[in-house]
């Protein structure tokens, strides 16, 4: 969450949290959010907002509220767009580390390593129920685009 303060304060945006620590507490967030007069939603990806994705991108589908997340999976399930490790791609490089152990290798000894492939993912869909544009630079850079 430290990452989304230092964005916001370096952008002057103003930033409201509505966490969620269970499926129940979902409706209260986005409650909260309506209340809060949001002209955005970033939500922080986890197996529990995943799980909530549709609900979460049909709630800004309805009120006209961009949403934005790390996880491939919003963008496909109605979010606007997202930007983040490439799930697919990181579960491939896991595959490795497995066969490592299996050949002896102790956990302790792999090296801990970071995402090395990123993905952006818009979905002009979404963009047209909000009626946004999205200039043409942001989808020449997209490593997909939902039509």
């Amino acid at each position: 969450m430290t990452f989304a303060r230092r964005g916001a304060q370096s952008l002057d945006l103003e930033l409201t949290t509505h966490p969620i620590n269970k499926i129940a507490d979902l409706d209260a967030a986005l409650q909260g959010v309506e209340a809060s007069r949001a002209d955005g939603l970033l939500v922080i990806s986890s197996r529990l907002t995943g799980v909530v994705a549709a609900k979460i991108a049909q709630h800004g589908q309805e009120r006209r509220l961009p949403v934005i997340a790390s996880w491939r999976g919003f963008t496909d399930s109605g979010a606007l767009l997202s930007y983040g490790p490439s799930r697919t791609f990181e579960a491939k490089r896991l595959v490795g580390y497995v066969q490592r152990v299996l050949n002896g290798e102790k956990p302790a000894d792999l090296p801990i390593e970071q995402p090395v492939k990123f993905e952006l993912v818009i979905n002009l869909q979404t963009a047209k129920v909000l009626g946004l544009t999205v200039p043409p630079s942001l989808l020449a850079g997209a490593d997909d685009v939902i039509e």
